[in-house]
């Protein structure tokens, strides 16, 4: 299994500079050559990061080439909504079976009502929902990932939605308010 990332995630983790976070995430993180284009062509400064990161072997980089795929690929771009990026991503998550990294709304809600129209099981995850996974994992502390809510916000405008990791029910101490960490 794989969890196949769209940009939107992708360039959250080269914002800064945190790929090989992205290479301790189970299940192991690939994206398609239509993402690979999305970055090199507008994020030129994100370009060095992402080679090194397919080089250290911390995303794995696959093609879109079954015929059911670039179907599907090419239904979902034809309302021009959808960039390519993550068109191609949806597609091979739901034609292989793998789970998707996406923090676009519209592209989540197009994946979930493809999904349900195929009758096949989709896992999503956003950015804040690989952070808990890697905190759970024990590969980051609350701290570190609260540092990077506010890289996030003050460097790059992109918000979570929390003040703190801490605060995440996934993540509350066994017989706290709120749930056991899973």
């Amino acid at each position: 299994m794989l969890l196949i990332a769209d940009t939107s995630v992708l360039i959250n983790f080269l914002n800064v500079d945190r790929m090989a976070l992205i290479g301790r995430h189970q299940p192991r993180c690939a994206i398609t050559e239509h993402v690979l284009d999305e970055v090199n062509g507008s994020y030129p400064e994100q370009q060095e990061r992402l080679q090194a990161a397919l080089r250290d072997g911390h995303l794995e980089l696959i093609a879109v080439t079954d015929d059911a795929e670039v179907e599907l690929f090419a239904d979902l771009q034809t309302d021009g909504r959808l960039g390519a990026g993550e068109c191609s991503a949806i597609a091979v998550a739901l034609k292989r079976g793998y789970a998707l990294a996406i923090d676009d709304r519209l592209a989540i809600r197009r994946a979930r009502t493809r999904a349900q129209a195929d009758a096949v099981p989709l896992d999503i995850f956003g950015t804040r929902d690989i952070i808990v996974r890697l905190i759970q994992a024990d590969h980051m502390s609350v701290e570190q990932a609260d540092i990077l809510i506010v890289q996030w916000r003050s460097q790059h405008r992109f918000e979570l939605g929390i003040r703190s990791f801490a605060d995440m029910p996934e993540l509350a101490a066994p017989g706290a308010e709120g749930g056991a960490r899973a």
